[in-house]
């Protein structure tokens, strides 16, 4: 029977990994370009694994790295197989919500294994956190390791022992939009993912959750409607708490997004932290979600238990 404390259901956190271990490559979103896989293959060299590239790394259909049906074969291919410990996600995009639907949930609860990516793939965090109630890892794709810093990629290495993370401005300076202190699992990731769960199956869930969103490209009046949407969908009226990550390539400076934060946030009664450097950036700290979390807005620190056991 499946353990819930104050109706949220309890997630299960995966097997760590070990230096040696095989981990899965695949591609549940846009096509991959090739010639950057190497990227993704040096660095899992770096982090002492062993790696099994899947079909959709290769595969193209249309503007999609293989159609709905190959990309949902190679991640159930991945998740039978028992020497796969770990499947990466090397890119974004878009595509991971075709899918979704015909995922065999119950067989990942029966192996489970990390899951990890970030992006477009918001919209399967969600989908494994609630249906088959598994910790899954928001973290830097494999193809654009390159691209991030030291502190991003040493974030990996919670994958290979139970670690519980501490978020302070020792990493980057953080603005407390509303105080107070929250105990709950973090959920959430990409902002436009999010949206686009609202009226699925798979719709977030953030009753007594700390929730956490970040985007990429978006104008400040696109991420105002976003978040217009979330709340007209009732999803901020229950949070416990609200982590505001990156928002990158945004048109506006720092100012108008943090005015735009403040109008929904400000007055929920819940702790508002702001400015940590979760999403499309340099910095991309990986964070487990479906983890319990203390958020305390006075004293500006994060505390995230481990997703691996």
């Amino acid at each position: 029977m499946r353990k819930t404390i104050g109706g949220v259901r309890v997630k299960s956190t995966v097997p760590h990994l070990q230096k040696g271990d095989t981990v899965g490559l695949v591609a549940l979103s846009s096509q991959v370009e090739s010639e950057k896989l190497g990227i993704a293959i040096a660095f899992l060299e770096e982090l002492g694994l062993n790696y099994i590239i899947g079909d959709t790394i290769q595969a193209k259909h249309d503007y999609l790295a293989g159609s709905d049906e190959e990309r949902l074969a190679d991640f159930h291919e991945m998740v039978r197989n028992p020497e796969v410990k770990a499947i990466f996600c090397v890119k974004g995009g878009y595509g991971s919500a075709r899918i979704a639907e015909k995922i065999d949930y119950g067989l990942l609860e029966e192996n489970p294994k990390v899951f990890w990516g970030f992006s477009d793939l918001t919209y399967l965090h969600c989908a494994i956190n609630e249906y088959a109630s598994l910790v899954t890892f928001h973290g830097p794709l494999l193809m654009s390791v390159d691209r991030i810093d030291d502190l991003s990629k040493k974030m990996f290495l919670q994958l290979f022992s139970p670690m519980e993370l501490q978020f302070t401005e020792d990493i980057a300076p953080l603005t407390t939009i509303a105080t107070g202190v929250a105990r709950g699992q973090i959920i959430g990731g990409n902002l436009r993912r999010l949206v686009n769960t609202l009226g699925t199956k798979f719709e977030v869930r953030t009753e007594d959750r700390i929730l956490l969103i970040e985007d990429l490209g978006e104008t400040i009046p696109k991420i105002d409607e976003n978040l217009q949407q979330l709340k007209q969908a009732r999803k901020l009226e229950q949070l416990a708490g609200v982590i505001i990550g990156s928002f990158t390539q945004t048109e506006a400076d720092e100012a108008a997004l943090m005015t735009l934060m403040k109008d929904y946030f400000a007055d929920l009664d819940v702790p508002v932290v702001a400015g940590f450097k979760i999403g499309h950036d340099s910095t991309n700290i990986a964070i487990p979600l479906g983890v319990d979390a203390i958020l305390d807005a006075q004293e500006k620190v994060l505390k995230i238990l481990p997703g691996v056991h």
